[in-house]
């Protein structure tokens, strides 16, 4: 799941989905996806504009810790702007079908607009992060324990990166207990 303006705006009304299941719903079961096999992809088209407004992220994160304890799914939020080409270019992988899919089973996504690093930046030192460098992309459980304190700037050169390499390693991540 992946919050933008109009999951939001649902959320602020009691409406929020997630997974197409109403809040409060029990998910009905499926069979966990598979890692994506997306090795012999050569180009990733970069998002345009991943990142929502900045002044959305705070209720975003809430909302996105709400939602992880209730569906048993870890948080990945990823710090970054829009005019990051490395930023652009890991949404553009996040948004291939099968990795969307994938994500979707693991992770409540949520996409924190740092602007040029200077704002939202106390959301990342909740969790023991100074943010350097975008994208940052912290692993957390749902109580809130960093799961990736060693990685948070890993998918920095996601430009230089095979795409496969970056779900593997958000794969690792999310198998750390």
């Amino acid at each position: 799941m992946r919050f933008s303006h109009s999951a939001l705006a649902l959320a602020g009304m009691g409406l929020l989905l997630s997974s197409g299941v109403a809040q409060g719903a029990s998910p009905a079961p499926t069979a966990p996806a598979p890692l994506p096999d997306i090795s012999r992809m050569t180009t990733i088209t970069p998002a345009h504009e991943p990142y929502p407004p900045a002044d959305l992220a705070a209720r975003q994160v809430h909302e996105a810790f709400l939602t992880a304890a209730r569906t048993n799914r870890r948080v990945l939020l990823d710090f970054g702007g829009n005019w990051c080409p490395d930023c652009r270019i890991l949404a553009g992988i996040f948004a291939v079908p099968s990795v969307s899919q994938w994500l979707d089973e693991h992770f409540v996504i949520v996409p924190v607009n740092v602007g040029h690093l200077d704002t939202n930046m106390e959301l990342a030192q909740q969790y023991g992060v100074t943010i350097k460098a975008v994208p940052t992309v912290l692993i957390l459980t749902p109580q809130g324990r960093l799961l990736n304190p060693d990685g948070t700037l890993a998918l920095g050169s996601a430009r230089q990166m095979a795409p496969q390499s970056v779900i593997t390693l958000l794969n690792e991540w999310n198998q750390r207990p």
